[in-house]
């Protein structure tokens, strides 16, 4: 018995054998995507550098500092580091490309009205992702470095004493600063995530808003894990983090009252 290849969006089957070569092509679409990404990012490596030492910078000049710089310990240590940011460039370039081959894997399996239903899913990730990384860019890294200056005693030393001053290691900076960045994005993530969850049914909406005080605990955790061990990171991170939790809370309320307007403006089975 032969079997029809079924039309995107019917939510039918398909062979095991044509998922697996689906699969391969979009895994292929994504490594090539990334390989390009990579290439570029690495002749522009020197640039976004630039971009992400630029807070330190300016905190080191506000501190005192006449010609900020970075120093490396290893021979080795600067084509490494400008090796791991060009990969790390490269992923945060391609992540809308790889969502869009994900989607366009698991799509054919989806009805018409599942389609619908998860596209705002699929703008809303990167975007928020991108929101993220902004905010530990712009408001985050300022008054995260300035306070951590804070501790040193350029110019302050009493005469005879030893100043402390920073002499930061690129690859160190940069772990800390593209770490960072990565944990802000995917910790804004937590709305799609919710309402992901609420939409597949496996949490509802009361379940949500009755659990803020635990929510809260765990956000408080997240951001003492993801952030730097001090207080004013942290928070930085854990503010945002709980209004996105408040926010997905209200999504889930409007999409559940959305779903039961629906339903009742059905029209009533006659059948028994």
């Amino acid at each position: 018995m032969s079997a029809e290849t079924p039309n995107e969006g019917d939510g039918q089957t398909m062979p095991l054998l044509a998922h697996l070569l689906e699969l391969r092509r979009r895994v292929l679409y994504c490594a090539v995507g990334f390989l390009l990404a990579f290439i570029i990012s690495f002749h522009y490596a020197n640039v976004v550098y630039d971009f992400l030492a630029r807070p330190l910078a300016d905190a080191m000049q506000a501190k005192g500092h006449d010609n900020p710089r970075m120093i490396f310990t290893a021979v080795t240590e600067a084509f490494f580091t400008q090796l791991k940011l060009a990969m790390w460039v490269a992923l945060m370039a391609t992540l809308p490309f790889t969502l869009l081959q994900i989607w366009k894997f698991i799509a054919p399996g989806l009805y018409s009205n599942e389609q619908k239903a998860f596209r705002p899913f699929l703008v809303a990730t990167p975007v928020l992702f991108y929101v993220g990384a902004a905010f530990a860019y712009w408001v985050v890294f300022p008054m995260a470095w300035k306070f951590f200056l804070s501790y040193e005693t350029i110019g302050t030393a009493m005469a005879g004493a030893m100043p402390i001053q920073l002499e930061a290691k690129v690859n160190e900076y940069l772990s800390i600063v593209t770490g960072l960045i990565l944990a802000f994005g995917f910790c804004f993530e937590l709305p799609v995530l919710l309402v992901l969850l609420h939409r597949v049914g496996l949490v509802q909406a009361k379940t949500l808003g009755d659990g803020r005080r635990y929510a809260l605990v765990g956000i408080l955790i997240v951001a003492a894990i993801v952030t730097p061990p001090d207080i004013l990171s942290q928070l930085m991170l854990a503010i945002p983090m709980y209004i996105l939790y408040e926010i997905a809370v209200w999504l889930c309320y409007w999409q559940e009252k959305t779903m039961r307007r629906a339903d009742s403006a059905l029209p009533m089975d006659a059948t028994p």
